[in-house]
């Protein structure tokens, strides 16, 4: 398939998936819980990094539409789909991992927040192992000085795929639960055994808040 032909189905692909999102929240129920961990950022215009686990991506981009958060996308083939409906919503994207593209796609990061844009990293992706933090999420806090809110996220009712990261899909109707947590800050000169504890603390919250949201999928 020639590069005019790609564009044309990822385009489409973005408008689908758009539709879709939409159409689906239109009938779910919101209950947010936290939020007064965000709104001094919020108040006082500084962004912030989300980060949550892989899987309960969805809801998160219904909740935060028309926002222009970034978002760390893979640079796997699947990669070019979720950049399309991403954008299609109002994100911001930058391509690149932990595995492939890893430098690009955090300098990409760093630029973004220079420009006053919120980021979000799920700190298990883009292939697990499934709600394990992995070091990308702590070199963004790091290398920003942006601070890290965890986030977590459950459903009353919804399909989870057969997927490493348990992906999340609401049903039609259910209350979907949004737990946001306590900021995690991570000082430029941190070491390794600091990253490690950082890392360790970042996983509790994000458990934590996923039992308050609701989530059963656990580790």
């Amino acid at each position: 398939m020639n590069r005019s032909a790609s564009a044309r189905r990822y385009s489409a692909s973005g408008i689908v998936g758009k539709s879709l999102v939409r159409s689906l929240f239109s009938t779910v129920h919101f209950r947010i819980t936290g939020e007064r961990h965000l709104r001094p950022f919020r108040d006082s215009g500084r962004p912030v990094i989300f980060a949550f686990w892989h899987g309960r991506l969805l809801p998160l981009v219904h909740r935060h539409r028309d926002q222009r958060a970034v978002v760390l996308v893979s640079e796997h083939g699947d990669g070019e789909y979720i950049t399309s409906v991403l954008e299609r919503c109002g994100f911001g994207t930058v391509r690149g991992s932990s595995t492939r593209g890893g430098v690009r796609g955090l300098k990409g990061l760093v630029r973004a927040a220079r420009q006053g844009h919120d980021l979000a990293v799920t700190p298990d992706g883009p292939r697990g192992p499934n709600r394990k933090v992995k070091p990308g999420v702590l070199a963004v806090a790091r290398m920003t000085g942006l601070p890290l809110i965890p986030i977590g996220v459950g459903a009353s009712a919804g399909w989870q795929a057969e997927s490493w990261d348990r992906f999340l899909v609401p049903r039609p109707f259910s209350t979907v639960r949004i737990a946001y947590g306590r900021p995690h800050w991570v000082d430029r000169h941190a070491e390794a055994r600091d990253l490690e504890a950082s890392a360790g603390a970042l996983a509790r919250s994000l458990e934590e808040l996923s039992r308050l949201a609701g989530d059963s999928a656990g580790s």
